[in-house]
């Protein structure tokens, strides 16, 4: 089914969004999706991908950086930020990564490099075992490989969650009345900056995008994907922070020992949404990172 809510719109909550200047919605596999691109058209293509409940403004710090080499694509998941008529089958990890795959098709790019953050790891990762598309490389931030932990909405709770179709709705009441999004910043471990925090607290205003992060959690299961990591055959660096407290850099390493050649790299800090803290940092990493190699190193 579809998700009912009323979609997100660019010309009344997206005015202000960051880089709107550089948005469109793009038609692909029955969705409006909404795309974001900067940078020279004939450069190599940087794909960017944000995680759960989330959106492109994730990328926010990133996007300007790699657009000094790349022809940048930033776009919003099913169901999440802008991206408007997700089916509850495009919410699954499979049903993601075909649903991308699919707009990739459309958009008639390959990506050189694929970045995800959270989530949008396992999503990239999910493709590149389809092999509906092969990117030059992966890089992955804070890959959210395993439950996140603690957070009751991937368990089973999320399922009944999403199948009231009022939770949404009394969720982004609720995010009008408190300050729910910095109660879930605090959880990230990361201090990010006043642009950020008002996307989030839009975001959570907003039932149709609620509803699409309860059903991305709701039907999120990575047991298949975790079983074959070690069929990748795409060139990944995997990069976390050691502080993160909803995804631990043990799941990353962990991760990195099954994926053959894979590059690991660990900051000291930054939380979960460490991209956004310091993504001068994180994006020298991506740049520097010999990804078709081993590397396993701490970042002082």
């Amino acid at each position: 089914m579809s998700l009912s809510a009323r979609p997100l719109d660019l010309d009344i909550e997206g005015r202000n969004w960051p880089f709107r200047d550089h948005s469109r919605l793009v038609a692909s596999g029955g969705m409006d999706w909404h795309v974001q691109e900067l940078g020279d058209e004939n450069a190599p293509v940087a794909l960017l991908v944000h995680g759960a409940g989330a959106s492109s403004h994730s990328h926010r710090g990133l996007m300007p950086l790699l657009a000094r080499n790349h022809r940048v694509i930033a776009i919003d998941l099913p169901g999440h930020g802008f991206t408007r008529g997700a089916r509850s089958a495009d919410l699954t990890l499979p049903g993601m990564a075909r649903a991308l795959s699919g707009l990739l098709s459309t958009l008639k790019l390959n990506p050189a490099i694929a970045i995800g953050h959270s989530a949008g790891v396992a999503v990239l990762l999910e493709m590149a075992l389809s092999q509906s598309f092969p990117p030059g490389r992966i890089a992955g931030l804070n890959g959210a490989l395993e439950p996140i932990r603690g957070n009751a909405l991937l368990s089973p709770l999320a399922k009944l969650l999403f199948a009231n179709p009022l939770t949404s709705r009394f969720v982004s009441f609720q995010a009008r009345m408190v300050d729910m999004a910095g109660h879930l910043l605090r959880a990230t471990g990361s201090r990010i900056d006043d642009q950020g925090r008002d996307c989030y607290a839009l975001l959570l205003r907003q039932p149709a995008h609620v509803s699409g992060a309860l059903g991305m959690m709701a039907n999120w299961h990575l047991e298949p994907l975790i079983a074959r990591l070690g069929e990748i055959s795409v060139p990944v660096t995997l990069i976390a922070a050691a502080d993160d407290p909803m995804v631990p850099d043990r799941v990353s390493r962990q991760a990195a020992q099954r994926i053959p050649g894979c590059g690991l790299e660990i900051l000291p800090y930054g939380g979960h949404l460490f991209h956004e803290v310091a993504p001068d940092q994180v994006f020298a990493l991506i740049a520097n990172s010999p990804s078709a190699q081993p590397a396993k190193r701490s970042v002082a």
